[in-house]
């Protein structure tokens, strides 16, 4: 008896920690993927070829609201001192309840991109190279990364793609 005691107390003790951790976990699910990104964030953005590291640049990255409810400032400035450039894109909220939003590039490009958890996916086709485009909040870390290769083979019906480049940046919130 005295052991079914003490197993009843701690597993009561458990589902009490557990639907803490649930009702945090509910809490942070509400807020949707480019909520968590806002504000200014800084870093370095490191160029890989082929697996080797070949160059690398400083990044700042801000998110914000605009006026129009569910699109969002997306804009990356590479601090470059050869060649700095400037992306100023717009997140688009597309369907919510797929998770499902659209990055425009502004020029009548839209990349579509999928949210699971407190990562952000894209895959698409530009000739005939493919990409991968991620984004992710991991703690107060905010992280890019694209990678981009070709076809290399086809064994068995399944076909093999090579990861030539990575673009990683790993960001810092600044404001």
């Amino acid at each position: 008896m005295k052991h079914f005691i003490i197993l009843f107390l701690c597993a009561s003790s458990f589902q009490g920690v557990a639907q803490e951790i649930n009702t945090n976990t509910q809490k942070e699910d509400t807020i949707i993927f480019p909520e968590k990104c806002l504000g200014i964030w800084e870093g370095v953005m490191n160029i890989y070829h082929k697996g080797h590291l070949r160059d690398s640049v400083n990044v700042r990255f801000t998110a914000s609201k605009t006026a129009k409810t569910g699109t969002y400032i997306w804009k990356t400035e590479y601090l470059s001192p050869k060649k700095p450039m400037v992306k100023d894109y717009k997140l688009v909220v597309d369907d919510i309840s797929e998770g499902r939003y659209l990055l425009d590039e502004g020029d009548g490009i839209q990349l579509i991109e999928y949210v699971v958890g407190n990562k952000m996916r894209s895959l698409f086709k530009v000739e005939d190279i493919y990409l991968t485009s991620t984004t992710e909040v991991i703690g107060d870390q905010l992280i890019f990364e694209v990678t981009s290769g070709k076809e290399i083979e086809e064994v068995q019906n399944i076909k093999n793609y090579s990861f030539t480049n990575v673009q990683r940046m790993v960001l810092h919130k600044t404001q």
